[in-house]
């Protein structure tokens, strides 16, 4: 027998290669930091004192509500769904706690809203996870029907309420420091921990990252991606708190925009539709960038048709950023 050569086989590295800091998938993935801070830059050009303490609390005064409904966004869609019905709740918890706080009492009535949060919530948990309706189709469906129920019961009237005590948490401070910036900085860092630093946020990711995958390593995959809905329903019902005590007034036809502005906040911090991945640091970014830009609109005195003209644009380019990372990445 011939003495033969064996050829080892060429070795192989499929470990795929980060992207260095200055690539052109990091640049896009950042790059609503650096719009971020063009906006700065321009909003302080444009009127000076836009940095100053005074400016920046009425600012985040005014976006504290939304940015405590796209906090609950973000965990829906990271965790792969979607919540369109997130304004009809806030105007459902908005006209409960300002109808009811001078019949049965603030805490009460704040109660009652919350709760009423957490029950619609519950109703989207069911439909998508347990009935296996599309997300979209689902919320959709429950926006109207929950917005439909709160205008019919109530015969669309709107609720004053100018009692001090119900007006204090929209408008009041505590150490100095407005309670609506409190909650929303509370809400932030709660979220924050709970994405990073639990088995639920992990959870959260692996559902939206492969549902399949999720529950064959062993995740209840209803209970976990039904609580985000859960969680955004509660949010959406303390941000109709939040602004029915700001406004000392609530009716079923606030918060029509809520939703696609949440939406929009999530989607221009970066985080993904496709479900998987996103950040709460990014959905700040996101709500900075909605608060800075609306300022600078109000400071020119800009056309609002032409402002929905701009804010879709940079929805559009941001989505299109997200895919062009994702398509480099593959």
């Amino acid at each position: 027998m011939s003495g033969s050569k064996t050829i080892a086989p060429e070795a192989t590295d499929h470990t795929v290669a980060k992207p260095g800091w200055f690539s052109p998938e990091r640049i896009l993935e950042y790059s609503m930091l650096g719009v971020l801070i063009v906006l700065i830059i321009a909003a302080t050009a444009i009127y000076p004192g836009f940095l100053e303490p005074g400016n920046l609390q009425i600012v985040l005064t005014q976006y504290a509500p939304l940015g405590v409904v796209a906090v609950g966004m973000t965990l829906v869609i990271i965790a792969g769904g979607f919540d369109l019905s997130v304004g009809a709740i806030f105007a459902t918890a908005a006209t409960i706690a300002a109808a009811l706080s001078t019949e049965i009492g603030v805490t009460p009535a704040i109660f009652l809203a919350l709760s009423a949060g957490v029950v619609l919530g519950a109703i989207n948990a069911f439909g998508v996870t347990v009935l296996k309706v599309n997300p979209f189709i689902t919320t959709l469906g429950t926006s109207s029907l929950y917005s439909g129920g709160v205008l019919f019961f109530t015969n669309s009237t709107a609720f004053s309420d100018t009692n001090e005590d119900f007006q204090w948490l929209g408008t009041g401070t505590l150490l100095g420091i407005p309670i609506t910036i409190l909650v929303l900085v509370l809400t932030f860092a709660v979220g924050v921990l709970a994405l990073n630093f639990t088995s639920f946020g992990r959870s959260i990711y692996a559902i939206g990252g492969s549902r399949e995958a999720a529950r064959l390593s062993g995740i209840h995959v209803n209970l976990i991606q039904g609580s985000t809905y859960v969680i955004s329903g509660f949010l959406a019902a303390l941000a109709g708190v939040l602004t029915a005590s700001q406004q000392g007034a609530g009716q079923g036809s606030m918060g029509a925009s809520v939703a696609l502005d949440a939406i929009a906040i999530v989607v221009i911090g970066g985080t993904s539709l496709v479900g998987g991945e996103g950040k709460l640091w990014r959905t700040a970014v996101g709500l900075s960038v909605l608060a800075i830009l609306d300022n600078i609109f109000y400071s020119l005195a800009v056309d609002s048709n032409a402002q929905l003209i701009v804010k879709g644009a940079i929805v559009i380019l941001a989505v299109a950023a997200d895919q062009l990372v994702k398509r480099r990445q593959r």
